[in-house]
This record gives structure tokens, C-alpha cells and sequence, in this order.
């Protein structure tokens, strides 16, 4: 079972996986941890990752990037208006009034939400971490912004699900880096002592957040979470815009004007920027070709870019300062300032943080992995496949939470979550009513960047007046939920009933005294209760009984997100693009295949080639034609047949050529083979005259099977020198009269022969019986070497004896 996490970042995406030995950041295709956030479809086919990123400016309408922000977003919100102006595809309003992009796939225009790009690069991370781990991946965390409402949060999760996905958390980035920090700490303070407040600061390519975090040993707690929509590429527009002006001035050129020399632009000043992270000299900027076949070049300095770039670094101040007031901590209790995220390596925000804070920022955590690590280690936590200690995480809820109703008395409004309440939590209200009612959920005004606060509807059926006509008790239940959705789960309705219940009967006889007992019951006695046997009356007193009973209501809920219909239509479409990946790839893998075998076989039959020797000229004439024909005929209508017409023809090509490559084998290895022969045929006969020479190894073998092996040697020796005088004069153009199988078949057959012979293991040497070497009161030694005579053989020379008494020695 596979336990990872991921963290979706909108410039590049992380995948990390929990193993025994820890948390492990995998690599992709490319050998690379990070793999950009990217879509882009190319014909027929469908490219993710880093070959989509490197098609950004060659196929720039079909190439989707930096859709992160407009998850969960209408077309026409301010915010969304202000990313599409900048993205160099083309995007439309949808009916239900999202965003739409559309791309030419399949030779067709297609339009797909945000959600269902989101989906794509999943199912890439997911096919990733299969590579890596060998087995399904389901399960995983995802991290979100802090920041997200609860449109973008359940887009996130509708987009795993079309992915096949199973998400056991959406977890805020911030939370998921605070996790990766404190999980390895040994030294954190008991439950008993002042916590640990570290500041995480976490400044991406689109978004800054700023979190404080309070630690105990085996928990943590966030305080406060502030964010802004400044980050790495704010900084590279910053530098685009000045160049582009330089530009103007000097080589009279607008790259505003055309995207893609924009997009070039954005590319080469992003690297500017990360070399003055690292160097306060000047640094050049040189763009070949970059418009009308003009080369520009220019140059600046790291104090250059902090004066151009002052409004972005004091928007960062304020959000850093409105987390120190959120969180109402005094920069003494502060412990360390983490930074993570690539921008967050800016020498003026590392300036920022320590003049704001007080401390210097460290960089204990890897800026770049540390939040999809925390994300695996929460899959770890909340996953049974593995085994690790407990460590919860008590999260906030960013923004505060209202709630409204309508009644017989009007309009009711009240705030459930206050602005960085702890989540997960349920918060139960209480009701009285008479007939169902509809329930507004939504962020307080002006809290959220985002033009509608609304969360949701949800209309509560089911409600009626009790048997008197009151209202009934009504209790509902809002939720904030582990990926931090606020919803309204349940509602209970308490119906109370009143029924009349007779207490317990009074006899009485006669207006006597009253005495409890059964209407047929008699005192034994005969006492002032009765005589024994005489009837009693029986008197009653009727009590309420109240009994409630819990009724539970239906919800109708209207709330942001896919319908189940709409989810199974993505998630089906999905699959059908994943089957059609898989057999274009296998379609253009069938045509890379023709087209190596066509530049392959050009080049060994040519005149230097490895085949031109063995291949007749008419033969190698005939073939280059063909070659060329189909050279022509891929670039042309062959461009896109499908699989089976490129194997066919590879098929076909291969049959014409492989008898060529045989003769070459064949020729090539001759030599070797007929030496093996040669070398099997000498140590056979080698072995003949150690045998005769009476070597100790051989003096177990038999005469008989010498003569045997002698003349099999003699046999292939035979076979080796008339199979040389065939190969004397033989064309290497045409099928050599000796194989070189044939040539291998005797080798094994001699020494499979010679083999089963000489290796032939002695016989051990008989034990004398032990009473025989007690009679002769001698030792086991002399016993043997008396005795003791190798079967079969005459008597040896004097080491022969030595030889043996050493063998029965062994034995004993």
C-alpha cells in the first residue's frame, strides 16, 4: 500500500513518499524531484510535466500553466480577471459561469475547467510515484494554501477525485511544513511547560504565507495564518517590465506586444533573478534572436532590483507584521523564524524577517520538499499501512464563518467560527421551529479575497409541529471538516409526545386506609386491610409521561463543486484520455522504431558499414530505394497511421535484412567458435596423455573410457579441418556451407563428452572394521595403509599408499 503526499504547487509539484527508512522525495521522468505544474496537448496526444513545460513557447496557446488560482473561481471575478490577463492561452466563461480553457486536442477544440487540468497533473505525480514505489497509488495528502476558501478547497478535491485519487486530508501548506519541522524534534517541551512559537515563512512562485505555530512534544497548534498574493513571479514581472522599456528605448522593440517574446523574456529574467540571490555584482542579460532577429542584451545589479521591486517587498512587511499582531506574541517568545519556498531565499526578505522578528531566518527545513514531506508524514499518521507515532495537528480556520436563517420573527444571523478557530471542530446549534427552513452559510463580508462569500444553501426538510401545534427543538450541526470545508452535516429534529401512564393501583375496603397492592390480591393476614378473600376497589391515578424521540432531517444542499453526475462524466473522460496516452505512445514508439531501423540500415550498408561485405550490390541497391521510399513516406502521409501499419512495415523490412545480418554473425563469430573447437579438441587429448603417463588425478578412470574420449577428440578434429577446407574460398555474400551453430554443437558434444569422464569423482576408499584394527592392536592409520587398496588398479609406488592413508583418514 502506498502512503504519500503531495504538494501542488502552482510553478512545480512535489511527490513524497513515507518508507521504513523515512520520508523520501521521488523523482520523475526526467530524474527530477520537481515537475512543473503543466499541461499541454500536441496533436494527438497529451504532454505533462517537464516536456510540457518545454514546449511553453512553441506550442504557447495549447500549453496550460499557472491554473492553480483560478480553481474554484468564477470568470468573472476580479481576482480570476487578473490572472487570465496574464496567461497566453485562450480561456472563456463557462454556463455555470466558471472559467473554461480552451485547447486543441484531437484535432478538435475542447474546453476543460480548472479542475479537470487539475486532474491531468495528478494523474502524472500519480504515475510517478507508480514508477517509483511499484505499486497502485491511492491514497495520499494534498496541501493547499492557507488562504483557500471553500470553493477552491472541495475544486481541489473534485480534481483527485477525476484523477482517481482517494484524499484522506487536504492539508494547509503552512500546517504540512510546521509538521515536517516538529515531528523530528527530541527537545520540545512537555505538555506541562511554555510551548515553542516558531514563525514559518513560506514565499512561493504565486503566494506569500506567514504562520505562527506553538509546539509540545507529540502535538502542535497553529496560532495564525496570513497570506498574500505576492511571490516569485510578482519579481519576475517587475524585471520583464523595466528590460521590455530599456528595450523599447533602445532597440525600438515591445515584447508586450507578442507573448511568446514575452514569454521568452519572463523565462531568462526568472534566472536573472535567482543569480542575484547569489551574487551583489552587476549581471548581464543577453536574449539571441529575441524579436525581429534583433540580439539584446543588457545588465543589472541586486540594488537595482530591490529599489524596482520596493512595493512587493513592503506589502511582504505588512503581512509579516499582521501576523505578529494575529498571532499576540511578544518577539521574546518567539523561538526561530523557519523559511521555506524558492523566493523566500531573496536576500532582501531574509533582511525583512530579521528586522521584523528579531531572529534570523533558518534553514533547518529543505525550502523546497519540506512541504510535501510534512504531507506524507500526515498520510503516514492517518494511513493503517504503516507504523509511526502519533503526532496531531491542530489547524485554524482562516477566515470567520456566518450563518443566517428566516423565521416567524425575520432575518437571524450569527457568527459560528471566529476567525482562526482551531479545526477540525463541530459546532452544534439549537433551533425551534415549525416548518422546514433554508440555512445560509458564508464568510463574513470583506473577510476573503474572493467577491462572493458565500459557502453554501442547505435546506433542512422534514420539520413540523409537534401535536399541540409548538414548534419542535431542532439541532443542527456545522462543521468544519480535516480539509478544512465547512458544511452543515446533519440536523436532528426532537419530537416530544405526551402520553397518560397509570401509576401504581390503590386497594381499598370498605373507605379503609389505603394499602398498595394487586385488584386480586388478599391480605393473608386477615388484618384492617380486609378479611381474607373479600374484594377490594382499586383506585388510579393518571401521570404524563413525556418521551422524545430524535428524528433525523434530510439536507438539500447547494454548494460549491462538481455533482456526482458531473464527477463520474470528468472522471470517465480522464480514464478514456489516460487509454488514448497510452496507445499514442505506443503508436509513436511503433513509428520511432521504423524510422531507427530505416537510419540503422542505411548506415551499415553503406560502404563503411558493418553489413556492406556481406550484403550483393544489386541486393544493397534494392534495399536503399526501399529505404528511401519509406523515409519519405513517414514525413509524409505516414506522419499518423496507426500502430499496426508501422509494424507491418518494420516487419517487412526486417525480413529483407535479417538474412544479411546472419551472414555477418555467422562470418564474425566463425573464428571464435572454431577456436573453441580447437581448444576443447587439445585438452581432450592432453588429458589422453596424462592418463597414459599414470597422472594420480586419472588413475580411477577405466581404459575403455579413455579409448572413448580419445576417439571423440579424433571425430572432431576430423569435423574441424574438412568444415575449414568448406569455408576456404566461401562468399561472404552468400550463407557459409558450415554454421556456426554446427561448429558450437561439437564443441559441446566433445566436452560434454570429455567432461562426463574426467570428472568423474574416486571412489572412497572401504573403512576397515573397527574390532579387526583393535586385534591387530594397531592404529587406524596403520590399518589403512596396509589394507587399504585402490579398486581396480595394480599396485602404486611408494606415495601411492600415502595418498591413501591420508583418504581414510578423512573418512574416519
Amino acid at each position: 500500500m502506498s502512503v504519500i503526499g503531495i504538494d501542488f504547487g502552482n510553478d512545480s509539484s512535489y511527490v513524497a513518499v513515507a518508507k521504513a527508512g523515512g520520508i523520501e522525495t521521488i523523482a520523475n521522468d526526467y530524474s527530477l524531484r520537481a515537475t512543473p505544474s503543466f499541461v499541454a496537448f500536441a496533436g494527438r496526444n497529451r504532454v505533462l510535466g517537464v516536456a510540457a513545460k518545454n514546449q511553453q513557447v512553441t506550442n504557447m496557446n495549447n500549453t496550460i500553466g499557472n491554473f492553480k488560482q483560478l480553481l474554484g473561481r468564477k470568470f468573472d471575478d476580479p481576482r480570476a480577471q487578473e490572472e487570465l490577463r496574464s496567461l497566453p492561452y485562450h480561456t472563456e466563461a463557462l454556463q455555470d459561469g466558471g472559467i473554461g480553457i480552451r485547447v486543441n486536442y484531437l484535432d478538435e477544440e475542447h474546453v476543460f475547467s480548472p479542475e479537470q487540468i487539475t486532474a491531468m497533473l495528478f494523474t502524472k505525480l500519480k504515475e510517478d510515484a507508480f514508477k517509483e514505489l511499484k505499486t497502485q497509488i491511492n491514497d495520499c495528502v494534498i496541501t493547499v494554501p492557507s488562504y483557500f476558501t471553500n470553493a477552491q478547497r472541495q475544486a481541489l478535491l473534485d480534481a483527485a477525485n477525476i484523477s482517481g485519487l482517494n484524499v484522506l486530508r487536504l492539508m494547509n501548506e503552512t500546517t504540512a511544513t510546521a509538521l515536517s519541522y516538529g515531528f523530528y524534534k527530541q527537545d520540545l517541551p512537555t505538555p506541562e511547560e511554555k510551548p515553542r512559537n516558531v514563525i514559518f515563512v513560506d514565499c512561493g512562485h504565486a503566494s506569500l504565507q506567514i504562520s505562527a505555530c506553538a509546539f509540545h512534544k507529540g502535538n502542535l497548534k497553529m496560532l495564525a495564518s496570513c497570506s498574500d498574493s505576492v511571490g516569485g513571479r510578482d519579481f519576475d514581472l517587475v524585471l520583464a517590465t523595466h528590460f521590455n522599456k530599456e528595450f523599447q528605448t533602445k532597440y525600438k522593440i515591445d515584447a508586450s506586444s507578442k507573448k511568446r517574446a514575452f514569454l521568452r523574456l519572463m523565462a531568462e529574467v526568472e534566472k536573472l533573478k535567482k543569480n542575484m540571490s547569489a551574487n551583489s555584482t552587476k549581471l548581464p542579460l543577453n536574449i539571441e534572436c529575441f524579436m525581429n532577429e534583433i540580439d539584446v542584451h543588457s545588465s543589472m545589479q541586486r540594488s537595482e532590483m530591490e529599489e524596482l521591486s520596493s512595493h512587493l517587498f513592503q506589502r511582504i512587511e505588512t503581512t509579516m507584521r499582521k501576523l505578529l499582531l494575529d498571532s499576540k506574541l511578544a518577539l521574546e517568545e518567539i523561538h526561530s523564524v523557519e523559511i521555506v519556498g524558492g523566493s523566500s531565499r531573496i536576500p532582501a526578505i531574509k533582511h525583512l524577517i530579521e528586522q521584523i522578528f528579531g531572529k534570523p531566518a533558518s534553514t533547518t527545513l529543505n525550502q523546497d520538499e519540506a512541504v510535501s514531506r510534512g504531507a506524507a508524514l500526515q498520510c503516514a499518521i492517518l494511513s493503517p499501512a504503516v507504523r509511526v507515532r502519533e503526532f496531531s495537528c491542530t489547524d485554524v480556520q482562516a477566515y470567520p464563518v456566518l450563518i443566517s436563517w428566516t423565521d416567524t420573527d425575520g432575518p437571524h444571523e450569527m457568527k459560528v467560527f471566529e476567525q482562526y478557530h482551531a479545526a477540525p471542530f463541530c459546532r452544534l446549534l439549537t433551533v425551534h421551529r415549525k416548518e422546514p427552513m433554508t440555512i445560509k452559510v458564508h464568510y463574513e463580508p470583506n473577510s476573503v479575497p474572493y467577491p462572493d462569500p458565500f459557502i453554501g444553501t442547505y435546506h433542512v426538510k422534514g420539520i413540523k409541529p409537534d401535536a399541540n401545534g409548538e414548534a419542535q427543538e431542532v439541532k443542527v450541526k456545522v462543521r468544519i471538516n480535516n480539509n478544512g470545508i465547512i458544511t452543515v452535516s446533519s440536523a436532528t429534529m426532537y419530537e416530544r409526545k405526551e402520553s397518560e401512564e397509570p401509576t401504581s393501583p390503590t386497594p381499598t375496603s370498605n373507605g379503609d386506609q389505603q394499602k398498595t397492592g394487586d385488584a386480586n390480591q388478599s391480605s393473608p393476614q386477615g388484618d384492617e386491610s380486609g378479611k381474607v378473600g373479600e374484594p377490594m376497589d382499586i383506585q388510579e391515578d393518571k401521570k404524563k409521561k413525556v418521551t422524545t424521540k430524535q428524528v433525523e432531517l434530510t439536507i438539500d444542499s447547494n454548494t460549491h463543486g462538481f455533482v456526482h453526475t458531473e464527477l463520474c462524466k470528468h472522471f470517465e473522460e480522464e480514464m478514456k484520455m489516460i487509454a488514448n496516452d497510452r496507445q499514442e505512445k505506443e503508436r509513436i514508439d511503433a513509428r520511432n522504431a521504423l524510422e531507427e531501423q530505416v537510419y540503422e540500415i542505411r548506415d551499415k550498408i553503406q560502404e563503411d558499414g558493418a553489413l556492406h561485405d556481406y550484403i550483393d550490390p544489386q541486393d544493397a541497391s534494392a534495399i536503399c530505394r526501399e529505404l528511401e521510399e519509406t523515409e519519405n513516406w513517414l514525413y509524409e502521409e505516414g506522419e499518423s497511421c496507426e500502430k499496426g501499419v508501422y509494424k507491418e512495415r518494420l516487419e517487412k523490412m526486417r525480413a529483407k535484412i535479417d538474412p544479411v545480418r546472419n551472414r555477418c554473425e555467422e562470418f564474425n563469430g566463425q573464428e571464435q567458435a572454431f577456436t573453441d573447437l580447437g581448444h576443447a579438441v587439445q585438452q581432450t587429448l592432453k588429458a589422453v596423455e596424462q592418463y597414459r603417463a599414470k597422472e594420480p588425478k586419472y588413475e580411477h578412470l577405466t581404459e575403455t573410457e579413455m579409448i572413448n574420449i580419445t576417439e571423440a577428440a579424433q571425430k572432431a578434429q576430423k569435423w574441424y579441418e574438412e568444415a575449414r577446407s568448406k569455408l576456404v574460398g566461401a562468399r561472404k555474400t552468400e550463407d557459409p556451407p558450415v554454421k556456426l551453430a554446427d561448429i558450437r554443437h561439437e564443441t559441446v558434444t566433445l566436452t560434454t563428452c570429455t567432461n562426463s569422464v574426467l570428472n568423474r569423482p574416486k571412489p572412497k576408499p572401504p573403512t576397515p572394521p573397527a574390532d579387526q584394527n583393535q586385534q591387530n592392536g594397531s592404529s587406524a592409520t596403520g590399518a589403512a595403509s596396509q589394507d587399504t587398496q585402490t579398486p581396480g588398479h595394480d599396485n602404486q609406488d611408494s606415495n601411492t599408499p600415502k595418498q591413501t592413508t591420508e583418504d581414510s583418514m578423512d573418512v574416519e
